[in-house]
């Protein structure tokens, strides 16, 4: 998980939206816990959990309970009915952590008051057609990487200097390494699965996309626009005679759209293309699992066309290129963003058989091996 992969997800926090849905292959577990300090009218403390990027439990300093994000998290209390009680005490515990956290990484930045943010995000990935499993734990400050786990070398790394003297306290603690290598290899693919199963029929479903052709202008490239598919696995090409094209051909990213399904778009220039050769391209969507691909013919009579945006899907995607600059670069805007994630339900809180051992203890924060 990268610097970019926090930001990005804060983001789309800020937007309303979270990344649902991983491919239909991998699956994933994932926690992000967030402190802050210095936001009036804040929730000091917000736990996120997320599995297949579905937001699915909640907790927050402001309701100090911990509460299921999706309807079919109540399989869980079927089988442990004191989980939630449970959930809320774990996630108590660890706000004190992360407070005193917030305190220590001030005075290595040299700093005293101010807006700062404690972030830690960590989980595991499974596919389940090979059964290879991969895992990941970073912590960040003020939206930056702090210090991050490698799993191959079983040690922890300083992306910045501030953090150099906590990797030296965790990498001689060679039993907290092994607890929290087995917790990411083991422990959380176990409940991971568990997960996937109780929420197959949300998870594991398949939406085939509408798919336009759309043009900014007479001499714009032509978009070829899928959106409404799920789950994300899917490709969008450009054929010519039926060969994939990879000249003069722009491939957009897959983004979210609100109904927790995806959409994409990839753009063909025609400028060197004379109009009689037109009817020999075609624009194909093919999504994992499913047989029949899905063919538009470039015809010119299909184009929409609209002089201010290319995606005219009926529910668009934010526009992201003008914002991402401005948020993930303003200290400021990332407690904002921190702050709609609880207020758009994008959160959730930590199943504690699913916490690495330490965020466990029931030591206060002064002497928990969490501290920086």
């Amino acid at each position: 998980m990268s610097e970019l992969t926090m930001k990005t997800l804060m983001f789309l926090a800020l937007l309303g939206i979270s990344l649902q849905g991983a491919a239909a292959v991998t699956h994933s577990l994932k926690y992000i816990f967030t402190a802050s300090s210095g936001v009036p009218n804040f929730p000091e403390f917000v736990t996120v959990g997320l599995v297949d990027e579905f937001q699915t439990v909640h907790y927050d300093s402001n309701t100090s309970r911990a509460e299921p994000k999706q309807d079919w998290m109540s399989r869980v209390t079927a089988e442990d009915p004191q989980y939630w009680e449970r959930e809320t005490e774990v996630s108590v515990r660890a706000q004190r952590t992360f407070k005193t956290n917030i305190e220590t990484a001030k005075q290595r930045f040299n700093q005293t008051g101010g807006v700062h943010i404690v972030q830690l995000m960590y989980g595991c990935e499974w596919d389940d057609e090979t059964g290879e499993v991969n895992g990941f734990h970073q912590w960040g400050y003020d939206g930056e990487d702090f210090i991050v786990f490698d799993l191959k070398t079983e040690t922890w790394i300083a992306p910045v200097p501030q953090a150099v003297i906590t990797t030296y306290k965790w990498d001689n603690d060679r039993a907290q390494i092994v607890q929290t290598k087995q917790y990411l290899t083991q422990e959380c693919i176990d409940w991971l699965k568990k997960y996937v199963d109780y929420g197959r029929s949300s998870l594991l479903r398949t939406e085939l996309p509408s798919v336009s052709l759309l043009q900014k202008t007479p001499s714009s490239p032509v978009s070829c626009h899928a959106t409404g598919f799920y789950p994300d696995s899917a490709t969008l090409i450009w054929r010519k005679d039926g060969v994939e094209l990879h000249e003069d051909v722009d491939h957009g990213e897959i983004l979210p759209n609100h109904d927790e399904s995806f959409q994409m778009s990839v753009d063909l220039n025609l400028s060197s293309v004379p109009p009689e050769d037109w009817r020999r391209y075609d624009c194909v969507f093919q999504l994992s699992g499913v047989k029949n691909d899905i063919v538009i013919r470039l015809d010119k009579a299909e184009i929409r066309t609209n002089g201010e945006s290319h995606r005219m899907d009926p529910s668009p995607a934010f526009p992201f290129g003008p914002v991402i600059g401005g948020v993930v670069t303003v200290l400021i805007l990332v407690c904002i963003i921190v702050f709609l994630i609880r207020r758009r339900n994008i959160q959730g809180s930590i199943p504690s058989d699913c916490i690495p051992q330490y965020l466990r203890a029931t030591r206060g924060a002064e002497d928990t091996d969490a501290n920086f």
